[in-house]
């Protein structure tokens, strides 16, 4: 039938030519042949136009449908990308879910529907989408179909932006989330890594984009990014200072073997453990001088000595055979030296860590000498880059605190190089030690001093890590690959959970009006998007034997004292919480990750909603960077 139509409507030249002059000497009737004729470029032209309506609607639709799907994926994308240079299996699923649901199969009576996404280098998705369209009229023409093909492309852009990474390097950062291959800290170090790499990937080139980095435990490393003016000249420790030493004597004893024969018992099993038979016998006493008093005895040995090893419910029996065996015991006195110390709050010189100038950095790895030991030499205590924190106070009403007072929790607040309440100290913590509370744990704080006792008082250092200083901060700054890499292999999981002290310094370091408003002013005119990334894996967790950025705290009794209505914990928290709310008020947003852990109502409250997350393994960690990353960032079709 079709064919027959085709013969019918497509004449050739000849036939046509024969068939028009026919119809001029035939004028009988020809009326109804011309217009039968002249239906046919109707039919074309109506056919025509159905046909190329409905492709023109499904183009349409096919490009709308292209476009929804590379914008899903890319939105998808996260972080993975970077790392493989493809698109994840989970961003593919989510951008053909996207097309079909907007272009499904057969659409139109469309016929052969195929699309297919591209990771460009830029990270961004590129996709085609073809179909083919048959036709209803325009068969009867020779045009069988109408194949489509359309082209998308959805990319990030970023504005200029500021990025603080505010890591949590405690101790429980070593620990493996179940499912997990690698620990937290190194899983960190990956996901964070990834993330930089998308965004330096989808940053233009007139676009500034920084990241810095503020590891916390119970202390954060920010000496060497102060300047000299802002650290005190002196400052007050708990410490101590050996006194005149105390001299009495010991007896001290040897042995020397003089004759006769010790054998060893040959191992075996016994279901008891044999008793010696071997006896001794000291001979007279010898004196060898009288100032210092020293002398000897001969003692001789004989009969067996067993050794017993409990062994699956029997004993291993071994030790020694001893035949008229004799030993020479030597018995002599030697003066003993101790001392004893005051312990009090002592004021050091501290200048030291300072460079030429008021604007020169800080110096690290300067060391303090002072006599805290028990001889009568100084010991030398190295500077780390940890600090003491500038003065403050403790607060009662945090619905009105006064920050000419509190001055930590001032963000912006340049130091005075002529106050020293507004400047900051080193921490040494080897010259620092808990009055009254023992080595052991026993006693318990007392502010007073104690003079010229023999008590060995603890130092915080003789704790472990509980008082550990983290790695450097780095400011914020422009990285590549391998400066990720290398910094990010300083990172070591020790040391305590003080929340604050992360959010506090984390704003410092990215407030554009503080102490480094220099640095972090806008440029070209252009706003700056700043963001505070707070990764913890660990609830609030002050120790009062810790030395940390607010001394030894049941002795300093700068923020808190034993006995205030607040629990140290519930004082560090309501710390982080009104830093966090100064720092937002620099136009900072704030997002918080628990990883491994749950977050707490402080936390929540801080970052709110839709800037919080709880990642329970890597996948969730990654996800929620890809998040972070897909709202820092503005996505657009591209043409």
């Amino acid at each position: 039938m079709a064919s027959d139509m085709n013969r019918f409507f497509r004449p050739s030249p000849i036939q046509l030519g024969a068939f028009l002059r026919r119809l001029v000497r035939d004028r009988a009737g020809n009326t109804m042949a011309m217009i039968a004729f002249a239906i046919l470029p109707v039919m074309a032209m109506m056919g025509g136009g159905l046909d190329m309506g409905r492709a023109y609607l499904a183009e349409s639709r096919l490009q709308q449908a292209c476009d929804a799907g590379v914008l899903a994926a890319r939105k998808r994308l996260g972080a993975e990308a970077a790392a493989t240079g493809e698109i994840p299996p989970d961003a593919a699923e989510m951008g053909n879910r996207f097309f079909n649901i907007n272009f499904r199969n057969g659409s139109y009576g469309t016929q052969n529907r195929d699309f297919v996404m591209i990771l460009e280098d830029d990270f961004a998705i590129s996709g085609v989408a073809k179909v083919d369209v048959p036709t209803t009229i325009m068969h009867l023409f020779g045009l069988e179909q109408v194949s489509l093909d359309v082209s998308c492309t959805a990319q990030l852009n970023m504005p200029n932006t500021d990025i603080m990474f505010v890591l949590d390097t405690t101790g429980s950062m070593a620990e493996t989330n179940p499912g997990d291959p690698l620990n937290r800290i190194d899983t960190m170090r990956g996901v964070v890594k990834n993330f930089m790499g998308e965004l330096q990937a989808n940053k233009s080139d007139t676009a500034r984009l920084r990241f810095g980095f503020l590891p916390y435990s119970t202390n954060v490393n920010v000496g060497r990014l102060l300047k000299s003016d802002w650290m005190v000249d002196e400052h007050k420790y708990q410490s101590r200072t050996g006194v005149t030493p105390t001299t009495t004597f010991t007896w001290v004893y040897s042995s020397q073997y003089e004759s006769g024969t010790r054998n060893a018992i040959a191992e075996y099993l016994s279901d008891t453990c044999p008793a010696d038979t071997y006896t001794s016998s000291y001979g007279p006493r010898v004196d060898i001088s009288a100032t210092p008093e020293k002398y000897y005895h001969l003692v001789t040995y004989n009969g067996l000595e067993y050794i017993c090893t409990a062994s699956d419910g029997k004993f291993k029996v071994t030790g020694w055979e001893y035949i008229d065996y004799v030993e020479k015991h030597t018995f002599w006195q030697e003066d003993y030296t101790w001392y004893n110390y005051d312990y009090e709050e002592i004021k050091f010189d501290v200048s030291m860590v300072k460079g030429l100038t008021g604007d020169d950095p800080v110096k690290a790895g300067v060391p303090l000498a002072h006599n805290f030991n028990d001889d009568d030499t100084n010991q030398e205590v190295w500077f780390q880059g940890c600090i003491e924190e500038r003065e403050t106070k403790r607060v009662k009403n945090w619905d009105n605190v006064d920050l000419d007072k509190v001055l930590d929790l001032n963000i912006d607040l340049v130091p005075d190089p002529t106050d020293a309440k507004t400047q900051w100290a080193p921490i040494f913590e080897g010259i620092t030690f808990a009055r009254r509370i023992d080595w052991n744990g026993n006693g318990s704080f007392d502010k007073s001093p104690e003079k010229n006792t023999s008590s060995v008082y603890v130092n915080p250092s003789w704790l472990g890590d509980i008082s550990a200083c983290p790695a450097q901060a780095a400011k914020l700054r422009s990285w590549t690959s391998d400066e990720v890499d290398d910094y990010l292999a300083t990172l070591f999981p020790a040391g305590q959970t003080y929340h604050d002290l992360g959010m506090i310094w984390g704003g410092r370091l990215l407030s554009p009006t503080g102490l480094f408003a220099d640095e972090n002013a806008d440029v070209a005119g252009l706003p700056t998007s700043r963001h505070l990334i707070f990764l913890t894996d660990g609830q609030t967790e002050a120790y009062d034997l810790a030395y940390g950025a607010y001394g030894i705290e049941p002795l300093d009794e700068r923020r808190w004292k034993p006995g205030d209505a607040l629990s140290l914990t519930e004082t560090v928290e309501k710390r982080f919480a009104f830093a966090c709310e100064e720092v937002k008020k620099k136009n900072i947003t704030v997002w918080v990750i628990a990883f491994g852990t749950e977050l707490n109502p402080i936390m929540t409250e801080c970052a709110g909603p839709g800037h919080y997350f709880e990642a329970s393994d890597n996948l969730e960690l990654n996800s929620a960077f890809a998040t972070i990353s897909d709202k820092l960032q503005e996505l657009r079709i591209t043409d």
